[in-house]
């Protein structure tokens, strides 16, 4: 049915529907140049500013990405060589640590020792001068001893310090020779 209409209203126009009016092409023409004129010298600069600031930013994008990878990678780099170094020095500071406590220990080993020998010294000094210091009490005593016996055997008093003491001092180195002499 419209087809039948367009036909209808094409019959009573008088002219064919596929030229239009002279005054259609020219207000057609008009509304393109128009049309054409803005598009070209608006809107085209704009949309080509705006492709050109996205390709921009995306290629920027891109290399700004990039150079950060590179960076990061540059970055991890860095901190496995610093961490590699940490982990050296960790090792020799441990290394010099043993050593400092063995040495340590060695030395307090040597002053224990040498503290040792000291105070076994120092015992034996002590046990030496304790002996003497009993020897000569002992020989005193004996000899008063034996002055008191010899004096109680004899009959008559020994009690002359000089000659007492000349006669324990024989008679004690006497006894010495004759221990001496029996231990060889």
């Amino acid at each position: 049915m419209t087809y039948m209409a367009a036909t209808l209203l094409a019959q009573e126009e008088g002219g064919n529907p596929l030229f239009p009016h002279a005054y259609e092409l020219v207000v057609g023409i008009f509304a393109f140049a128009v049309v054409f004129f803005v598009v070209g010298r608006m809107l085209v600069p704009r949309i080509q500013k705006t492709l050109a600031e996205r390709t921009d930013a995306i290629e920027g994008g891109i290399k700004r990405a990039e150079e950060a990878q590179a960076e990061a990678q540059a970055l991890q780099q860095r901190y496995a060589e610093q961490l590699e170094e940490a982990r050296r020095d960790a090792a020799r500071l441990r290394e010099e640590a043993r050593e400092q406590a063995a040495q340590i220990k060695a030395e307090l080993r040597e002053e224990a020792q040498a503290e040792a020998r000291r105070l076994v010294e120092a015992a034996h000094a002590q046990i030496e001068a304790d002996r003497q210091a009993a020897f000569a009490q002992l020989r005193t005593e004996i000899g008063r001893l034996s002055t008191d016996l010899a004096g109680r055997i004899v009959g008559e008093s020994l009690e002359d310090d000089v000659r007492q003491s000349r006669i324990v001092d024989r008679f004690l180195d006497e006894l010495e020779a004759g221990s001496a002499q029996a231990v060889r």
